[in-house]
């Protein structure tokens, strides 16, 4: 005979649905998380935001929360979190990342223009064929020029004008260029 249930009971035969349990401090720490990845949209500058998957609920969040200060600004980044659970974070983090592997990128490329600057001064014109051998359209005579200045200010203990111009001339033609 087959034995009633009540409306309460719960069936655990049903083979068809998996059950997933999460505890408590998963779903804490999912939280977190995404509080975390709010808290870092925020600091983005506005056109890095552009850059960002975000529906209008979440941007006028995001916005309203750049303005906040201490604690208004700590509550609206739990209230991002929460808007945060609704949607997919997997496009948001990965266009987070991407901004910040840019910045990342661009601070190395300006170190490796520091690090060739200081060889220019250092080996003169066996380091600027070398450079000019890999960007051909720097303009030798204008870098030779620098050079010799930035060496002569060197040499009497001068305000490093030319060693400045030998950077910034590197960084508009190859880092900008």
């Amino acid at each position: 005979m087959a034995k009633k249930r009540s409306k309460n009971e719960i069936d655990w035969t049903d083979e068809d649905e998996e059950i997933i349990w999460v505890s408590k401090s998963e779903i804490k720490r999912d939280s977190e998380q995404l509080k975390r990845l709010g808290a870092e949209i925020i600091e983005l500058s506005p056109q890095n935001l552009e850059k960002i998957p975000l529906d209008e609920d979440l941007k006028d969040a995001v916005r309203q929360a750049q303005s906040f200060k201490l604690e208004a600004r700590r509550r609206q980044i739990q209230f991002i979190g929460k808007l945060l659970r609704n949607r997919d974070p997997e496009p948001i983090q990965e266009a987070l990342d991407k901004i910040k592997n840019r910045h990342n990128q661009q601070q190395a490329l300006l170190h490796k223009l520091e690090l060739v600057r200081d060889q220019l001064i250092e080996m003169g014109d066996a380091s600027l064929n070398h450079l000019m051998d890999e960007y051909p359209q720097l303009d030798r005579q204008h870098l030779r020029n620098l050079i010799r200045s930035a060496q002569k200010e060197k040499e009497a203990n001068k305000a490093p004008k030319a060693y400045r111009e030998i950077f910034q001339y590197l960084k508009t033609e190859i880092a900008e260029g």
